[in-house]
């Protein structure tokens, strides 16, 4: 099919997984085609200072080439657009941490950027930040104060300013952030996205500028939790040269908490939309109570009180660790209130005797936290209003401190979090909610940030009477605007080779966020052959007559995800109907019946797996 030419109205507002999926898998799309549509964007948003390093085809162009000697089929991410965070290094482009004069080039990326893209993820820039990540207002830049991507007078959010910006603009399918003390949530609930903040260690911070090493964490910025996990799939996992990196598995959305905690007190809101907050923190309490899981309200005292260790305490003194000697011989070079902050952290109040009592009472909160939070989730507003630029400018640290109020706890405490959105405290002003919950319990988040947001969305519906508010994302993209309710639905897939666990493209269901359900047998009715492609790779065949019983592996998939799935299987497999022993039929993996010449018949060994070890022993 030749490739379309695409015009600027076709485009949808916003880039996501499943839109390029579904037009890489039609061959209606080139990632070359997505990222001239990047650049003409960012070039007509450059007064909203979103990019240090801004997207640029000499910069992307190798990436590009790399793709188009590789199938789409080897690379779940291939093609997707991503943003970096100017504090994670990209090989061979300046890593700025929002200060000029401490600019480096590194020759290699940082582990999650070189994960991703060997996944087929393409970098295309280096995004705005708070400077030395110091920040949660997105106006603390010598590049520039970082508009909010709905209302330009507004706060972006920071310090992942830029990040989330991109991905709200429509100039990535999503981006990399950190986040110390709220840094990957808060622009996610000002600009309308998904924040995933992982629990400490789960993805390496090799190569990441250091704000306070021991609570520094990479996030990603989405537009669905889906998004978010699918990039999570690959840049999650131990990485032996980081002596901060930890095991923690992969989040499934399969498991609901035990219970969701609320805070007994209504939380303090403020800034000049403070009451509008109040009112959308009142109608997600309403959603989350709908839902049916059990509540227990509790007392903020615990989480207020680690907060404050944060800036409050020794803590702030690692920041000087790692920054004070650059901030010493570089006089002037960096932004006025940023020195102001990091030099705190200078005080002869924070002795060696201060840490160690902080890190005792420390102690003693995370186990408080642990216990509160077994098989629960907390849910808190991710922030308590906004202002606009001009009202931060004139309060720099007033302001950025009320940003922190319910962040600032969280890596602190070793929990992990994901901002999600729950409807508009005004028109064009995204109310966020975020959950929490212990660094063993990423699955419970995920799975209960799954449902409210569904439950979040409903609520806003019904409150408009079933009506979308954003006209505009109806109208310039409709197959954006239906992800969320297409994401509920799911179908079984069964899979008999390099998809089922343990096999290179586990990893592909994965990404897709296909669950795992069981094993099971297909009829007795199948030929099992050994293609001769590389990697080998069966092929079930349904006979007339005759035929034996091959296992395999029945796992869940959205739908949302499907089709893109399916249309970037090669031939000769494909999906069809499997028949199960049971008889019941479920999507699956077949193979047409001219690829049994020249294969090897396998049906003998009964499965794949048991044709692997075989051939291994």
């Amino acid at each position: 099919m030749a490739l379309t030419t695409k015009t600027t109205s076709e485009w949808p507002r916003v880039l996501t997984l499943s839109w390029l999926r579904d037009k890489y898998a039609a061959k209606q799309l080139r990632p070359a085609d997505v990222v001239a549509e990047i650049i003409r964007r960012s070039e007509a948003d450059q007064a909203m200072n979103i990019w240090i390093t801004p997207p640029s085809m000499s910069l992307i162009e190798p990436y590009l080439e790399r793709l188009a000697q590789t199938a789409p089929e080897g690379m779940p991410l291939w093609g997707v657009p991503f943003a970096v965070k100017d504090n994670i290094d990209l090989a061979g482009v300046p890593t700025t941490a929002g200060c000029p004069d401490f600019a480096y080039t590194p020759d290699v990326s940082a582990v999650v950027v070189q994960r991703l893209v060997c996944a087929g993820a393409i970098p295309i820039g280096k995004t705005n930040l708070d400077q030395f990540a110091t920040g949660l207002v997105g106006t603390r830049s010598p590049h520039g104060e970082t508009h909010n991507a709905l209302r330009s007078e507004l706060i972006s959010g920071g310090s992942s300013s830029g990040s989330a910006v991109a991905v709200a603009r429509g100039q990535a399918a999503f981006s990399l952030g950190t986040d110390t003390a709220g840094s990957g949530r808060v622009p996610a609930a000002l600009n309308g996205l998904v924040g995933y903040k992982p629990s400490l260690g789960a993805w390496a911070t090799k190569g990441v500028v250091p704000a306070c090493a021991s609570l520094d964490c990479v996030t990603v910025f989405a537009h669905t939790l889906d998004d978010a996990m699918a990039v999570d799939l690959f840049a999650r996992g131990v990485e032996e040269s980081d002596p901060w990196s930890r095991e923690i598995a992969h989040p499934f959305i399969n498991k609901l908490p035990g219970r969701i905690c609320l805070p007994k007190q209504t939380p303090s809101f403020y800034g000049p939309f403070a009451e509008s907050y109040r009112l959308a923190w009142v109608n997600a309490v309403t959603a989350v109570e709908a839902v049916g899981l059990p509540i227990t309200y509790v007392k903020m005292e615990l989480f207020t009180e680690a907060a404050s260790i944060l800036y409050g305490g020794p803590w702030v003194a690692e920041r000087w660790a790692d920054l004070g000697p650059f901030i010493d011989s570089h006089p002037g070079a960096a932004f006025p209130v940023t020195e102001q902050v990091l030099r705190t952290g200078a005080s002869p109040a924070y002795t060696a005797a201060s840490v160690f009592q902080a890190a005792h009472k420390l102690q003693r909160l995370k186990l408080e936290a642990k216990q509160l939070l077994q098989d629960a989730v907390l849910v808190m507003p991710t922030c308590g209003g906004t202002w606009t630029r001009d009202e931060v400018r004139a309060n720099p640290i007033g302001a950025n401190s009320d940003m922190g109020l319910y962040t600032n706890h969280c890596n602190l405490l070793d929990l992990c979090a994901v901002a999600v959105q729950a409807g508009e405290a005004e028109v064009n002003l995204p109310f966020g909610v975020t959950l929490f919950a212990t660094a063993e319990n990423e699955t419970l988040l995920c799975s209960a940030a799954k449902r409210l947001s569904s439950a979040f969305t409903d609520k806003q519906l019904l409150d408009n009477g079933g009506v979308e508010i954003d006209e505009e994302a109806a109208t310039v993209a409709p197959q954006t605007a239906k992800i969320g309710a297409e994401a509920t639905a799911t179908t079984l897939v069964a899979v008999c080779g390099l998809h089922m666990r343990g096999f290179p493209l586990e990893k592909q269901m994965q990404a897709c966020g296909a669950g795992f359900v069981r094993e099971a047998e297909s009829a007795a009715k199948y030929r099992l052959v050994k293609l001769p492609t590389t990697p080998a790779k069966p092929g079930m065949i349904k006979l007339t007559q005759g035929g034996a019983a091959i296992r395999l592996e029945v796992w869940e998939m959205p739908l949302a995800a499907f089709g893109g799935f399916a249309a970037g299987i090669p031939a000769p497999l494909g999906i069809g109907k499997v028949e199960l022993s049971d008889g019941t039929e479920v999507p699956g993996f077949i193979c047409e019946a001219y690829a049994e010449a020249g294969s090897e018949d396998i049906t003998a060994y009964g499965s794949w797996r048991d044709a692997v070890d075989h051939n291994r022993t």
